[in-house]
């Protein structure tokens, strides 16, 4: 079966406030908008659409992985110990299992992600 998703149209975001076990907010409550598209029947890949407001946020990939692709608005990722990296529309940024650090979002971010696990 082939499915076909249309991110840039998405309609049946479910609206939420960031937490764990996803990520911790550093900047008071962030919300988000998201929707799963796929699933595995294990849940070992999950793929959907995610959508954040502004603001500051901890993520630890300590048993799973991420790779998004951003479609609207900017964020600045900085890996612990390592250099801000800007991601924005376009751009396509991979956060192996045992990434750790923040991300900034500092426009409203949508993206496409494809979550991992081992």
């Amino acid at each position: 079966m082939t499915l076909v998703n249309r991110p840039v149209e998405a309609a049946g975001l479910r609206e939420s406030v960031l937490g764990p076990p996803s990520a911790e907010p550093l900047s008071g409550e962030i919300v988000v908008r998201s929707r799963v598209d796929f699933a595995t029947d294990d849940r070992r890949v999950v793929s959907g659409i995610w959508e954040a407001e502004p603001g500051r946020s901890r993520w630890e990939f300590e048993t799973r992985g991420e790779i998004v692709h951003v479609l609207a608005g900017r964020m600045v990722v900085t890996e612990d110990g390592g250099e801000p990296v800007e991601v924005t529309a376009g751009s396509t940024a991979y956060f192996p299992i045992g990434w750790r650090g923040e991300w900034v979002v500092t426009e409203r971010l949508r993206k496409v992600y494809v979550v991992y696990k081992p």
